[in-house]
């Protein structure tokens, strides 16, 4: 552990600004010339336990590129045996949260307010049309000063994202409104792009690209310092899910039901479990087979199909399951039912989350 004076190379290590599952944000003095930095702390160990190389290595190479007032700066990068440092700009003024509660924001980004229609309707989406359409929903705060889609009701909030037309005010000069429309386009396929955003005349208006030579900056970055070899690799780990995509989850925006008959409930179901990922699945294919049914495993999914249905007049019964991983010894298993009996399913369900969750049913 990191004490109070600690010196990493030139600076100087201070009091802890803040913690989360795998780093350790401190402040730190440069010895030379006595200006104040954050050093993010990160344990080789966590990343290798965790899985997150590509992570880091992402973050690590797009904070090199990056420069504007309102990016923390990264200055370099700093590695020992066990850790890597990452010397970030100190910022001062309190917490982002004070500045969201007094008034900037009314609604943390992950609520239903940004994210675009084809999440809320929990069909599979494509990860970077979707992030172009809540990158809209932040422009359009910051031009207007208000959300695009924003309604007390639930679903009214729901069918206006979906509809994709939100008020543009007049004094909005004809590049922005032209900007907000095609970010804001209901289809994912004829949205805006990266490759658009890039080419369009009012977002080079006054832009400069960063510095290219920052990008392969060797010396301050070191392929190997979070290098996880293949033979490492755990395939069997499961898929780790942040913050946002675990409300992303939550039945409230689960809007299948408004075009299916069946109730969401009635076919899929998550609950939390604090056993291995492994275990988890190997239980769920035992209990499976026991019931005479042909289960398939892929990593951390499970595919299965009864062979003979017990009920007559009812189809054998399809599913999947699949784990997600939260924090280490957390995870989030989900049972989906693809076809057949309902009370079969609903009854191997009750079983299965009796004797590996750790809470009630999510849904």
């Amino acid at each position: 552990m990191v004490t109070k004076g600690m010196r990493v190379g030139k600076y100087e290590l201070g009091r802890t600004l803040g913690e989360g599952n795998s780093a350790k944000v401190k402040l730190a003095t440069d010895t030379v010339s006595d200006q104040s930095f954050a050093v993010k702390i990160i344990e080789k160990s966590s990343i290798k336990r965790l899985n997150v190389s590509f992570q880091i290595k992402r973050e690590i190479r797009t904070l090199k590129v990056l420069k504007h007032p309102n990016i923390v700066r990264l200055h370099e990068v700093l590695a020992s045996k066990t850790k890597i440092y990452m010397v970030l700009e100190c910022v001062t003024g309190g917490d982002l949260f004070d500045r969201i509660e007094d008034g900037l924001l009314h609604t943390t980004c992950g609520s239903p307010n940004y994210v675009a229609p084809e999440v809320l309707a929990n069909k599979g989406y494509d990860g970077a049309a979707s992030d172009i359409w809540s990158c809209g929903v932040i422009l359009y705060v910051i031009l207007t000063g208000c959300l695009p889609f924003d309604d007390a009701n639930l679903a009214v909030l729901c069918r206006n994202i979906f509809k994709g037309d939100p008020p543009i005010p007049r004094w909005l000069s004809p590049g922005a409104k032209t900007m907000i429309k095609r970010m804001l386009d209901p289809n994912p396929i004829t949205r805006m792009t990266i490759a658009g955003i890039k080419a369009n005349d009012w977002f080079n208006n006054g832009y400069t690209p960063s510095n290219s030579d920052d990008e392969d900056d060797a010396s301050s970055i070191q392929e190997d310092m979070v290098k996880v070899s293949e033979e490492e690799k755990n395939h069997d780990s499961p898929i780790v899910i942040n913050a946002f995509e675990l409300i992303g989850m939550s039945s409230f925006l689960d809007l299948s039901g408004l075009f299916e008959t069946e109730k969401v409930s009635d076919r899929q179901i998550r609950f939390t479990s604090n056993r291995l990922a492994i275990d988890v699945l190997e239980k769920i294919k035992t209990n499976l087979m026991e019931m005479g049914f042909y289960v398939q495993k892929k990593q951390t999914m499970l595919k299965a199909i009864q062979q003979e249905s017990n009920r007559k007049g009812q189809s054998g019964l399809s599913l999947t399951a699949e784990v997600f991983g939260i924090v280490p010894l957390l995870n989030v298993v989900e049972l989906r039912k693809t076809h057949g009996d309902s009370l079969l399913y609903e009854q191997l369900c009750d079983r299965l989350s009796n004797e590996l969750g750790t809470s009630s049913q999510v849904q």
